[in-house]
C-alpha cells in the first residue's frame, strides 16, 4: 500500500515538473530578444510597443509593452576608445534625451558579450530631460581591433537601440 502511494505521489510530482517546464518555455517566449540596429533618433506615438521574440529558433507572437511610446535622441550611438592597453577597463557614457511627450523608460541594456557591463538611468526620464547609459569594457581577453555593442530596450518605436564602441587593444 505504501509503495502504491509513493508511486502515485511521484507521478503527481513528475507531472507538476513537466507543467513547470512548459510554463518556463512560455515565459521565455515572452522575453525580448536582440533585433537589428536602429538609427540615432527614434520616434513613436501612444500605441503599445511590440517586439519579436524567439526561443530555440521559433518565432513567438509580439510582446506588448504597457508603456506609451515616446521619442529619443542620442548624443552619439558609437564611440571609439582608440588605443588601449590589454587589461585596461574603460567606460563611456552615452547621453539620451527624451524628445517625446511621454516619460522614457529604459527597461534593459543588453551587452553583446560578458566583457561589457551596462549601467543606465532606471527612473523614467521626463520629456525634455536627459538620462545616461554607461558601457564599461574589460579588455583583458582581447588583442587588436574590437567592436562591441549593447542593445537598449526602451518604450520607443524602433527598439532596441544599438550602441557600439571600438577599441584597439595593444600588448602591455
Amino acid at each position: 500500500m505504501k509503495k502504491s502511494l509513493s508511486i502515485i505521489a511521484l507521478s503527481i510530482i513528475g507531472f507538476g515538473l513537466v507543467s513547470c517546464k512548459k510554463e518556463e518555455k512560455k515565459e521565455l517566449q515572452n522575453a525580448e530578444t536582440i533585433a537589428p540596429d536602429s538609427p540615432n533618433t527614434l520616434s513613436g506615438d501612444s500605441l503599445p510597443q511590440k517586439t519579436q521574440t524567439s526561443v530555440a529558433g521559433e518565432t513567438a507572437a509580439p510582446v506588448v509593452s504597457n508603456q506609451p511610446l515616446t521619442t529619443i535622441a542620442l548624443s552619439e550611438s558609437s564611440f571609439d576608445f582608440g588605443n588601449i592597453k590589454k587589461g585596461d577597463k574603460v567606460n563611456h557614457v552615452y547621453e539620451v534625451t527624451n524628445t517625446g511627450k511621454n516619460p522614457l523608460v529604459i527597461s534593459e541594456v543588453k551587452p553583446g558579450c560578458g566583457c561589457t557591463a551596462p549601467e543606465f538611468t532606471k527612473d523614467p526620464i521626463l520629456p525634455g530631460k536627459k538620462g545616461k547609459i554607461t558601457l564599461s569594457f574589460d579588455s583583458s581577453s582581447f588583442d587588436g581591433a574590437v567592436q562591441k555593442y549593447a542593445d537598449v530596450f526602451a518604450n520607443v518605436e524602433k527598439a532596441p537601440i544599438k550602441l557600439t564602441f571600438n577599441a584597439n587593444i595593444q600588448a602591455k
